[in-house]
């Protein structure tokens, strides 16, 4: 009797701890089976070095899903496909997870936002190397994305080049280039170029150097101080003040049409009286500067006379000559 009892309540401590530890599993991660999902997959013609099976998916930074499987096109669409000819792209597999009607929303419109411009992109999760995918819409996409013959198992969201292929990829780049560097050459320019520079400093006369800079530093220190000199001088004050007062002055003139306005009003008024004679005195103005024109010129032979024949100012033309021969 004692037995049976010992066997019972054994059996009934196992039944326990077993639905104890089927409960504990199903809180813990049991609840996802009963979760809606959908999955889609993407293709990358770049490596994907650090996304893991279980890498985060985010939207926009928000988590919607994880990556469930990273295979090679190679084995599930081109395996009756010849070596030569395979894309061999990586395909991933993403399982998207939340509520039921988040998931029947996504799956109702993923066409339309593939349309858009939803696309899949690699990004760095940390300085680690781990990555994740990224989903965001991107301006004019469609000219990167892939081309592939085969009808894909899931819902299909093209991929875009990430920003982290871009680094790799200069990265190596700036690699390659170091490569490529003479570094022997370039540590003999160093030398060469530090070696020069020695000998240029060395030639340079420190001592002259710092006596005119000395000198300098004096000269400035005394046109300071004459110019601190002349600030402080009372006539500069003076002078200032002066200044000062005669563009007040002028300032209240303009404003209340004092003395500078009225006479700048009756040089206008001149000016346009002389203009109106002008005007009036046209013809009489014309003759006056002929008649001036013909007085310089008969001037003018005046004074050429009276250099070639200055007596004949005095006493006229000279008196005809007589021929001695016809008075005989």
């Amino acid at each position: 009797m004692d037995d049976s009892n010992k066997h019972f309540r054994l059996g009934l401590f196992v039944v326990i701890s077993l639905i104890l530890l089927f409960g504990i599993l199903f809180i813990l991660g049991g609840q996802s089976l009963l979760q809606p999902k959908s999955t889609f997959e993407t293709y990358f013609d770049e490596p994907v070095s650090g996304l893991e099976v279980g890498a985060a998916v985010r939207y926009r930074g928000v988590p919607m899903g994880t990556v469930t499987a990273i295979h090679l096109s190679d084995s599930i669409y081109e395996d009756n496909t010849v070596i030569a000819d395979r894309k061999s792209y990586v395909v991933v597999q993403v399982e998207i997870t939340g509520s039921t009607e988040a998931v029947e929303d996504w799956e109702q419109n993923v066409a339309m936002a593939v349309e858009k411009g939803l696309r899949v992109q690699t990004q760095l999760a940390g300085i680690t190397g781990q990555q994740y995918l990224s989903l965001d819409i991107i301006n004019n996409a469609g000219a990167d994305d892939l081309r592939f013959d085969w009808q894909p198992k899931h819902t299909y969201i093209p991929s875009a080049p990430s920003s982290t292929g871009k680094i790799i990829a200069g990265i190596q780049a700036v690699l390659s280039n170091l490569d490529k560097a003479d570094i022997a050459q370039l540590s003999h320019s160093l030398n060469s170029l530090v070696t020069t520079l020695d000998e240029k400093v060395s030639q340079i006369d420190t001592a002259n150097l710092s006596e005119q800079a000395t000198s300098l530093v004096s000269n400035l220190n005394q046109t300071a101080q004459q110019i601190n000199e002349v600030i402080a001088n009372s006539q500069l004050d003076q002078t200032l003040a002066n200044i000062n007062s005669i563009t007040t002055r002028l300032d209240n003139s303009l404003a209340s049409n004092g003395d500078i306005t009225k006479l700048i009003k009756e040089l206008d008024t001149s000016v346009r009286r002389a203009d109106a004679i002008m005007a009036d005195n046209q013809h009489d103005i014309n003759s006056i500067i002929r008649d001036l024109r013909i007085t310089a010129a008969n001037l003018k032979d005046f004074s050429e006379n009276a250099k070639q024949n200055p007596s004949g100012i005095l006493f006229g033309a000279p008196p005809e000559k007589i021929k001695l021969e016809e008075s005989k």
